[in-house]
């Protein structure tokens, strides 16, 4: 009797929208049945949407220049990219078109083949800001030719830099003879009495006087045609393989041996 009564309350009870949708369901067994059953279930309705007042052009230009970030006041450091790339043509100009774009003004760049056939190794040294670094360094991680963009800022380093030198065995009386300059030493008269005949007539043109100022120039500029880029290579770690590398290392084994210089 009791059992009866509670069934009888449970059916009393339930909702009579599922009561019809369960109704039409039964009545229809196509495959629009749940088409039937979802417009009889209750809607939820949403409150009005609010109506918000037009801003001045006060209060937006206000606005704007409050959510305006601060420039950033981060000095620029020094940083070292090693990209990992694919030995194929175009990486390059890929690699730096990227990095002008931000406004880096890329101070070395040395690329070289790796023992692995088809990979190189770039080692890219400019200056900038850790934000703006990171956000080349990704940028560059997601050209495809290049595999990986690893960053040796706050690594221990080994840097080298190489300079290719002519080393003359004459004595120091031959000297003058030797220099790369020597020839141009002896034009010098004869250039300068072209520059001021230059100055005193209207018939030279701005392509000649450059080309003239031009070679008086080259022999400053021709020692520093000798310099390469920088190459770096990171330390391994000695004594804590986990412990990071937050600086430079600087040991007492890098110094040179006076001994083992050549005389003079």
């Amino acid at each position: 009797m009791f059992r009866s009564i509670a069934t009888r309350v449970v059916h009393n009870t339930r909702s009579p929208v599922i009561n019809n949708a369960r109704f039409l369901a039964s009545q229809s067994s196509s495959a629009t049945s749940a088409i039937s059953f979802k417009k009889h279930i209750r809607q939820r309705r949403f409150a009005p949407v609010p109506v918000v007042p037009q801003p001045t052009v006060e209060d937006a230009v206000t606005n704007i220049l409050y959510n305006t970030p601060a420039p950033s006041l981060q000095p620029e450091t020094r940083h070292v990219l090693n990209c990992l790339v694919q030995n194929e043509p175009g990486v390059l100009s890929r690699v730096s078109g990227i990095l002008a774009a931000r406004g880096f003004n890329i101070e070395s760049l040395v690329v070289a083949n790796t023992e692995v056939e088809d990979l190189s190794r770039m080692t890219i040294v400019f200056n900038g800001r850790n934000v703006q670094i990171e956000q080349a360094r990704r940028q560059l991680e997601d050209l495809v030719p290049v595999w990986a963009v690893l960053d040796y800022s706050k690594t221990k380093l080994v840097e080298r830099e190489l300079l290719l030198i002519k080393v003359s065995i004459l004595g120091p009386e031959h000297l003058h003879e030797q220099l790369p300059t020597a020839k141009l030493d002896d034009d010098v008269e004869y250039e300068d009495e072209i520059l001021n005949r230059y100055k005193n007539q209207s018939v030279a043109g701005s392509s000649d006087t450059l080309r003239e100022t031009f070679s008086h120039l080259r022999a400053l500029t021709e020692l520093t045609r000798l310099f390469d880029g920088i190459m770096a290579m990171p330390r391994s770690p000695v004594h804590d393989h986990y412990e990071p590398q937050t600086e430079h290392s600087y040991e007492d084994s890098d110094a040179v041996d006076a001994s083992l210089l050549p005389p003079g």
